[in-house]
């Protein structure tokens, strides 16, 4: 595909990312909080950080690499965090599903809603068979996000990350692409 998707859910609108997010991009993600529980954020979110991460969205994209989402309020098209497909592997028909959301937004249930839209977009668009997901014990509400998702618990990496000066435990979730659809169909 080359044409980068749109998601549509009742209060999001998950788009590509543009240039003009990137200062949001960095007082959301640059915010404590937000950077030290996620795996993947810099902290401190330096001048310039958002614009380079932006650059690389397209071309890895375009390479089957992932698919990186800006989670935007649907009504006012403002920007409150990034949910995205990495480490896709078509071969195996696997990735890793990531997302971060602003801390303003928090306990709203925008995760919950753009997770799923995602896990849809793997599962019918790019046809993937497993869709997991990682999170720092001391984020426990992110696993409840993927708990109310249908993902499975599947283990934990204990002390795998160093982040803001302490050892995090990664705790793993999987859902399968018949799990996903058992569980649509039940809610139907």
């Amino acid at each position: 595909m080359t044409e980068f998707p749109i998601l549509i859910t009742s209060r999001l609108k998950l788009r590509g990312f543009v240039q003009s997010d990137a200062p949001m991009v960095q007082i959301l993600a640059g915010d404590r909080e937000v950077a030290c529980r996620t795996l993947n954020i810099p902290y401190p979110y330096l001048d310039g950080m958002a614009e380079e991460w932006i650059q690389t969205h397209r071309e890895q994209f375009l390479k089957n690499e992932q698919v990186i989402f800006a989670i935007t309020h649907r009504a006012g098209d403002y920007l409150i965090g990034a949910i995205g497909l990495s480490k896709i592997n078509l071969e195996h028909e696997t990735a890793e599903i990531g997302y971060w959301i602003g801390k303003p937004y928090w306990n709203q249930g925008y995760c919950t809603e753009a997770v799923a839209a995602v896990l849809q977009y793997g599962f019918d668009q790019l046809k993937l068979n497993r869709i997991y997901a990682r999170h720092f014990r001391s984020n426990p509400a992110s696993g409840r996000v993927m708990q109310k998702v249908g993902m499975t618990y599947e283990g934990c990496q204990r002390q795998h990350i160093k982040r803001c000066g302490q050892f995090e435990d990664a705790v793993l979730y999987g859902i399968l692409r018949h799990e996903f659809y058992l569980r649509q169909n039940s809610t139907q």
